[in-house]
């Protein structure tokens, strides 16, 4: 192998080896970079379906529809009276967790007629971010990874989306009658995006 053949065959190795090491590094690259310019909005009706008993001639969609129509048929007294059987345990603003990470909107836990709780985001909007979960913790003001695991926490799930109104369901054994915290946490880089204080 001459001198000319040698170092095309090395540029190809490069090329291939550039190829192969590269495609990856990009996907990576643009999964943990495109949430930040790319928002992904939400917009689900409270669970009204929970807590009726679904006839079996209708799916729980149906008779969410059938919930939403009524309601809109009937003039109630306030905007802001509750659903039958449901009680709002507590509630808080969500607020910024520094100049960067960025968050508005409520977050409340409701208790349903049949003994379940939910917790309901709405008008939510906060900055993006790579696989952001939603957190339960009793820590008060929770800044950080470690401040985080030294309170505990409970994991609700991906986020569904970083704008609009969402609903998780509690486990039945997490304790909410304490100070509670909703935190919107990311994943693989470990950091608080905004956070949500409950009280009564």
């Amino acid at each position: 192998m001459n001198i000319t053949s040698f170092i095309r065959e090395h540029k190809r190795l490069v090329i291939g080896a550039a190829i192969v090491i590269g495609l990856p590094l990009l996907a990576l690259a643009w999964w943990l970079g495109s949430p930040l310019f790319i928002d992904r909005t939400v917009d689900e009706e409270f669970p009204r379906a929970a807590m009726a008993e679904v006839p079996a001639d209708m799916t729980a969609e149906e008779v969410e529809d059938a919930m939403v129509e009524a309601e809109d048929a009937v003039e109630t007294a306030s905007d802001e009276m509750p659903d039958a059987g449901v009680t709002a345990l507590v509630s808080g603003e969500f607020s910024d967790a520094d100049d960067f990470h960025r968050g508005s909107g409520t977050a409340t836990i409701y208790e349903l007629d049949d003994g379940s709780r939910v917790l309901r985001l709405e008008d939510l909007d906060v900055t993006n971010g790579p696989d952001l979960h939603v957190l339960l913790t009793p820590a008060s003001e929770p800044v950080s990874r470690e401040s985080l695991e030294a309170a505990d926490y409970v994991d609700l799930g991906g986020l569904k989306g970083n704008i609009g109104n969402q609903n998780y369901d509690i486990p039945a054994d997490v304790d909410v009658g304490a100070q509670m915290t909703v935190v919107i946490y990311c994943q693989p880089f470990h950091v608080v995006f905004s956070t949500a204080a409950l009280d009564g």
